[in-house]
């Protein structure tokens, strides 16, 4: 899998907002704070943000003292929630017409093993990643990496106890 840059500076943008609120400070954060603590340009932070806003993970605050802040606790805001709000999905349901080849549609349509499994990785990715929170994320490396351990689905072996 790979997390796009979009992706990384998202989830990045929402943690400032996470450890502001988690900090207990009720005052939103201005694009140019978030902008420099990260080391983005403003508009990239705008962009983001407006991605984050639109999917209701970020609310704009108006006024000389406005910014941003999370719209719900970083308890309630889940990974796979900002993900889909930045990029989208690992596997997307159109894979196979976008990779047939020179072929208008796909050789192994009716029995494709590799579909399956794109389907069966974005099934165990989605189920991780929904159970992992904003709130987890602002743990240590190795805190998350038990969070992450206690949340493996229990039929992967090999996941549970690698660190």
């Amino acid at each position: 899998m790979k997390v796009s840059a979009q992706e990384e500076y998202g989830l990045r943008c929402l943690l400032q907002l996470a450890k502001r609120q988690k900090a207990g400070d009720a005052h939103p954060l201005k694009l140019s704070e978030i902008a420099r603590q990260e080391g983005l340009t403003i508009p990239h932070v705008a962009k983001l943000i407006r991605k984050l806003r639109k999917a209701g993970l970020v609310r704009s605050v108006l006024g000389r003292t406005g910014g941003y802040t999370l719209s719900r606790s970083a308890d309630a805001v889940s990974v796979a929630e900002a993900l889909h709000a930045l990029g989208g999905r690992l596997y997307d349901t159109d894979y196979c017409t976008k990779y047939s080849g020179d072929l208008a549609i796909c050789t192994h349509m009716g029995d494709c093993s590799i579909r399956s499994l794109w389907g069966v990785l974005e099934t165990l990715l989605e189920r991780v990643l929904s159970r992992t929170m904003l709130a987890d994320l602002m743990s240590s490396e190795r805190g998350m990496a038990e969070v992450l351990d206690s949340r493996a689905p229990a039929t992967l072996p090999g996941i549970r106890g690698c660190r």
